[in-house]
């Protein structure tokens, strides 16, 4: 049976002073979670454009690589950093990042499973800040290679967010609010993107270059610091939930039973539905992966951007993707709500425009040239669609497993992050010379990625519960009595 805790008298009086109910300080928490997450994963694609040296660009010709805009002419902000790393090695320092997140993104699952999200997120959010703010020393007494190791270490520590929060998600967010409070929680990625871009681009344009990674880290310990005073793994552990609230969730959601059979590993990777989540989140992967880690290093090889303007442009493709992972996610609960579609279609939908869409303006992006308005304009419409991204595939763990929600995101997370450690590095093989024609090629790879696993995922996908969630190793549905 569950792990219920009696309610202490001090619990019940501090409840008092809480106004929001508790599972929106969860969500609010773990919208912080994964904006620290990301603000500490991209901040290296913003402060490696001044890291390394400048290519010298006289040798392109015009039509493959754009004018330098007029800010960075004027700054002289065209001679680089003191660090000679190819293209090559450069995607290799983007990517090793995934290798860690990779490793750790299924015993983290299973731990959040077995002993509740609240330390499996924090501390792994913990570490990943630590390793953050010791990034400067690594890179000026070790360089690229001990740079590589770091961020593997990074990776460890992060691989653990999305399992732990979804099954934080499934113990203290009810079915009819999962849309609206899920693409809360997961728009910390886009906002974190945002932030990390825009203030990446201030600090490196105004202070030393180390700032960007001593601000980050530290913001996210003070967010530690606050997660594992406000947030506990379920209703029924909280110590000063109020009692309406408790009682309205044991309703709405069952209490986790801490017996459960262990996980069914065998029904779940012989689930036709989960490969077809698997194939949503290779393609998905594939293309915010690229624009995460390579989009500040467009701006600024192709386009030439100033390194400020670079961080400004760099972010309002994600101000587009958090609104729209906002009302997508509205709109799917209302669609759901009212039975206007099932959850299965709901969740097809909006994963088809999430791949579909941002396929097409992704290539279309390259076809616009240096017109610098134009791109941009595209890539923040590629983007903006990849939101609604949230409020379909990345739900359908919830959806069709409960019970082993964390198992499930770490298992398609984690396959999916291998693109992260694929595509950035193949970036870096197939852009040598980081010319618009090479870059053409990465976009339209990109594409044929996302639309033949998101047609994988319309025909294939469910959002309804798997036989596998009562623990049965089994996928055949059980006669009804």
């Amino acid at each position: 049976m569950a792990d219920v805790q009696e309610q202490p008298e001090w619990g019940k009086k501090l409840s008092k002073f809480f106004i929001i109910p508790q599972r929106w300080i969860l969500a609010i928490m773990g919208f912080f979670a994964i904006f620290n997450a990301y603000t500490m994963r991209i901040c290296l694609s913003q402060a490696i454009t001044v890291l390394v040296v400048k290519r010298n660009y006289t040798i392109f010709h015009t039509e493959a690589i754009c004018e330098a805009d007029e800010e960075s002419k004027s700054k002289d902000q065209l001679e680089g950093g003191d660090y000679d790393w190819s293209q090559e090695k450069q995607g290799l320092i983007l990517a090793s990042f995934y290798i860690g997140y990779i490793v750790t993104h299924l015993p983290g699952g299973i731990l959040a499973d077995k002993f509740g999200g609240k330390w499996t997120l924090s501390l792994g959010i913990f570490f990943t800040a630590l390793f953050t703010l010791i990034t400067p020393v690594c890179i000026v007494y070790g360089g690229g290679d001990a740079l590589i190791v770091l961020r593997v270490l990074m990776g460890l520590g992060e691989g653990t967010t999305f399992p732990a929060l979804s099954v934080l998600l499934a113990n203290w967010v009810p079915a009819t609010e999962r849309g609206m409070l899920g693409a809360l929680v997961l728009g910390g990625g886009q906002v974190g993107s945002i932030a990390g871009n825009i203030i990446s681009g201030y600090i490196l344009s105004s202070m030393d270059w180390p700032w960007v990674f001593y601000v980050f880290a530290l913001i996210a310990l003070v967010w530690f610091v606050l997660f594992t005073l406000l947030c506990f793994s379920s209703p029924y552990t909280h110590p000063y939930i109020k009692a309406e609230e408790r009682a309205f969730l044991s309703q709405e959601i069952p209490p986790p039973d801490k017996n459960k059979p262990k996980t069914p590993f065998y029904a779940i990777f012989t689930n036709v539905p989960m490969w077809a989540l698997i194939s949503a989140q290779i393609g998905h992967d594939w293309g915010f992966y690229i624009m995460v880690s390579y989009l500040p290093k467009y701006m600024s090889d192709v386009l030439r951007f100033s390194i400020k303007s670079n961080g400004l442009y760099s972010s309002l493709p994600y101000v587009t993707m958090w609104v729209m992972s906002l009302v997508s996610g509205c709109v799917a609960d209302q669609m759901i709500k009212r039975e206007c579609m099932s959850t299965t279609n709901t969740r097809k939908i909006m994963t088809g425009l999430a791949a579909f869409g941002p396929a097409v303006f992704m290539v279309a992006a390259s076809y616009a040239g240096c017109d610098r308005a134009l791109v941009v304009a595209l890539f923040t419409i590629t983007m903006g669609l990849m939101g609604t991204y949230y409020a379909g595939m990345k739900l359908t763990p919830l959806d069709m497993s409960p019970n082993y929600a964390g198992t499930l995101m770490a298992i398609t997370n984690g396959i999916g992050a291998i693109t992260g450690v694929v595509s950035p590095y193949l970036v870096g093989v197939m852009t040598p010379n980081a010319t618009l024609i090479e870059w053409r090629m990465v976009f339209w790879v990109a594409f044929g990625v996302l639309v033949v696993t998101a047609i994988v995922y319309c025909i294939w996908a469910s959002g309804e519960v798997q036989p596998f969630n009562d623990g049965t190793n089994s996928n055949k549905k059980k006669d009804a009595a």
